[in-house]
Order: structure tokens, then sequence, then C-alpha cells
């Protein structure tokens, strides 16, 4: 399966020939030259997998990668350090990255490393993903597509269904609607925010006893929507 890569690297040949490597895997490669961009295009591309490395211009790749997990980012992390020191290694892998490559490395090494890292991604999510979440009076079971409000069956469209499991794995959270859309509809995605609205409404018609006053999916004025705790 092809992924969405991010290489922040700021040598240009040691970039061009990462990407070339990557690229012959089926990925689609992205490349930035400092931390600074680094944190943006994670933030808003939400790539499979980050190339990181330590010494980049502006901010390092281990403050890259600390302030990534600090945000709460489970992407992927392999770090490229020139740092051959135990404790820089251990430094690296203690601020959340994942996997480490010094240098000189094999461009074979780095794509083999690569490939371990996202099989190892994919199969933590799919095993996240199939799971009976219970939030108040609310049931989804993912690995069904079911869902029932106090023991009763809802048929809900594959939207619909997202857009709760979303809410329903963090109840009590606040989404906005920008956010739904990230998590919903993919990061490349051009809906606009009253679909989420649209979305909202056809939920409340069939989830809420009274879609009027709706006692699960709230919203929060001026903020968005979150999926009650109580019933």
């Amino acid at each position: 399966m092809s992924a969405r890569i991010l290489i922040a690297e700021d040598d240009e040949k040691q970039s061009r020939l990462i990407r070339i490597y990557l690229e012959r895997e089926g990925n689609s490669v992205q490349v930035v030259a400092d931390g600074r961009s680094a944190l943006e295009r994670v933030r808003s591309v939400r790539p499979d997998l980050v190339v990181l490395d330590v010494m980049l211009p502006f901010v390092d790749g281990l403050d890259v990668c600390r302030i990534l997990r600090s945000e709460g980012s489970d992407v992927p992390i392999l770090l490229l350090t020139a740092r051959s020191t135990e404790e820089d290694m251990l430094l690296g892998l203690d601020l959340g990255a994942d996997d480490y490559l010094t240098k000189p490395y094999s461009p074979r090494e780095l794509t083999a490393r690569v490939r371990a890292l996202l099989r190892r991604s994919r199969a933590t999510g799919a095993a996240a993903r199939d799971v009976l979440l219970r939030v108040g009076a609310v049931e989804l079971d993912t690995a069904r597509f079911e869902v029932r409000v106090a023991g009763r069956p809802v048929a809900l469209t594959s939207k619909e269904f997202s857009l709760l499991e979303v809410l329903a794995r963090e109840p009590g959270r606040v989404f906005t609607r920008a956010q739904i859309i990230e998590r919903v509809f993919g990061f490349d995605s051009d809906v606009l925010e009253r679909t989420v609205d649209v979305h909202v409404r056809n939920l409340r018609l069939k989830l809420e006893p009274d879609p009027a006053r709706p006692r699960h999916l709230e919203t929060v004025y001026g903020r968005g929507y979150r999926l009650s705790e109580g019933e």
C-alpha cells in the first residue's frame, strides 16, 4: 500500500536520494528543508510517516519530535542522525522517535525501515479501530459497523458512522468542524463546514429521542460538537 511520507532534510542531495527510493515503492513523498516547515506540514497534511533529520535549521529534529508528541501526534518518525553515541540515540527514542538510522546509511536499509514502520503502524491502527465503543447509551461496534442507542439498532451511512466514531473515541471532547472534516473526510478534502452540520442533523434524527433537544450529540456554541458521556 502506498503512503504519504514527509522528508525533513536540509541536504538537498540526501533528500533527493531518499525521495527517489521511497517513490519507487509507490509512496507519495513531500520534502521540506527545515524544522519549522516540518511542523507546519505534519499539522496540515497529516502524513503516514516522517523521515526526520536531526540537524535541521530553525527547529532541530529532536525538538520537532518532542513538539509533535506533546501535541498528541502519533505519526511514525524515522530519525536520521550523524550522532552515533548511544546517549544521542536513546535521547531521540525518549523524545518519541520510533526508529533511527545513523549517517551514512544505505538507502535500501532506509526503505526497509520505512516499510517496517508503516506495517507496524497500520497493524496497530487496524487493531485500535476494531473495538466496541460505549458512550452513555450509544454503542458502536466498529468491526461490525453497527450502532445501538439504548439497545436499539440504528442504521447509519458510512460518513455518519465515521463522524460518530470520531466523537465516540474521545467522549466529552469538543471537536471543531475543521477537525471533523480532517478526520472524517481526509486531509485533502474541500468539504464545506456546512456539510458537517448536515451530517450532525441527520445523526440527531437517528440517535436522539428529541432531535431538537439533543442529549447525546451536543453543540458547544462557538466551538463545535461533542458526544456526551452521560445518557
